[in-house]
C-alpha cells in the first residue's frame, strides 16, 4: 500500500504541473507567464526523475494504471482551484478509471 501511496504522489506532482501550466496560460504580464512556465517544467522535471525511480520497483502495468489517476487529481484541482463544473459525464469517467486502477491493484496483490 505504501507503494502505491508513493506512486499516486509522483501523479499528484504530474497534475500540479497541469495548474501551473494553466495559470501561465492566464498571465497578465510576461514575468507572471515565465514564472508558472518555469514552475511547470520544474514540477515536470521532478515528476521524471520521481517516476523514473518508481517504474523500477512496479510492473509497467499497475504503474502506468495508476498514472490514469490523473484524471481524478485533475478534476479535482479544476473544481478546487479553477471552480469548474463536474458533469455527471466525468463524474462517472472518472469512477471507471478508479474501479480499473483498483482491480489492477488488488489483482497484483492478490498474487503474491
Amino acid at each position: 500500500m505504501k507503494k502505491i501511496i508513493l506512486l499516486q504522489l509522483a501523479v499528484i506532482l504530474y497534475t500540479v504541473s497541469g495548474i501551473m501550466a494553466k495559470f501561465a496560460s492566464g498571465g497578465k504580464t510576461i514575468y507572471h507567464t515565465l514564472l508558472f512556465l518555469g514552475l511547470d517544467v520544474l514540477f515536470l522535471g521532478i515528476y521524471a526523475i520521481v517516476w523514473q525511480q518508481l517504474i523500477k520497483r512496479f510492473e509497467l502495468s499497475v504503474a502506468y494504471a495508476n498514472r490514469a489517476m490523473a484524471l481524478l487529481w485533475s478534476a479535482l484541482w479544476a473544481l478546487l482551484i479553477f471552480h469548474e463544473a463536474l458533469t455527471w459525464k466525468k463524474l462517472l469517467g472518472i469512477a471507471f478509471v478508479i474501479v480499473g486502477t483498483l482491480i489492477v491493484n488488488t489483482e497484483r496483490s492478490s498474487e503474491k
